[in-house]
């Protein structure tokens, strides 16, 4: 069987995860944002090992992605256990049974998850999960992440890279939290996109300069830069082209 599988990638922001799940909604395929399995690592390792054990490692003078043990994170992953759980076409991240889709995108999840995803035993871990997902489902998957079409599904038959400047990813990211994003919103909304600004870019240079599975657009992805476009048209733009790539 051919792989079904349309991967999306793109820095923090860009519209990836919105974008994918509304593009497999057209398409009635399954929706997976490996994110939120990162992200639902981060919460339990958080939980279960502590805040402050990546920085006494730190002090210690360990680097980033060396602040847990890697077997230990795994093992914490395997043992609660961390999973997706198909629910209505979306794959939905649990930890010990219980749904977190909200609860990691908390502010401490999001300062750590970086450092969570640069162990390369985590990334592996998450990666036979995805792949495992993805064999499940007949129909396709539409993944998003930051590596999916260059390390996790290398031979998808679709592969799009999402950009945008920073300042207009700060804009969405203060907008899903009810920010001002400095367009007419008062309250010192410039200086609150400025400081959005700095930490995605931030995220940018961690992610991208990382030794595994940096983020980069894959050889073969078509890049998109969604800074002056609506979600809608990201979403017609992506669909228009699996319906050619992935016809029926």
């Amino acid at each position: 069987m051919s792989l079904r599988v349309i991967a999306i990638d793109g820095p923090a922001a860009s519209g990836k995860s919105s974008t994918a799940a509304l593009v497999a909604r057209r398409l009635g395929w399954a929706h997976l944002d490996s994110g939120a399995l990162y992200r639902a690592i981060t919460l339990a390792v958080l939980d279960n090992l502590g805040e402050t054990a990546g920085e006494k490692a730190r002090e210690r003078g360990k680097g980033k992605g060396e602040t847990w043990g890697a077997q230990q994170v795994v093992s914490l992953a395997e043992g609660l256990p961390v999973r997706l759980v198909l629910v209505d076409d979306v794959f939905r991240p649990e930890v010990a049974g219980v749904d977190v889709a909200q609860a990691i995108r908390s502010e401490r999840v999001t300062q750590r998850v970086s450092e969570i995803a640069a162990i390369p035993e985590v990334r592996h871990w998450v990666n036979v999960q995805q792949r495992d997902a993805v064999q499940g489902h007949s129909r396709g998957v539409v993944v998003d992440g930051r590596d999916i079409g260059t390390v996790v599904f290398p031979d998808a038959p679709l592969k799009v890279f999402l950009t945008a400047s920073p300042e207009e990813r700060a804009r969405r990211r203060l907008a899903e939290r009810g920010g001002t994003g400095g367009r007419g919103g008062g309250g010192g909304g410039d200086a609150e996109l400025r400081r959005e600004a700095d930490v995605l870019e931030a995220r940018d240079r961690a992610d991208s300069t990382r030794a595994v599975a940096p983020l980069r657009a894959a050889a073969d992805a078509v890049v998109l830069d969604t800074t002056r476009l609506s979600l809608e048209q990201q979403v017609q733009a992506v669909v228009a082209l699996a319906r050619t790539r992935l016809p029926g």
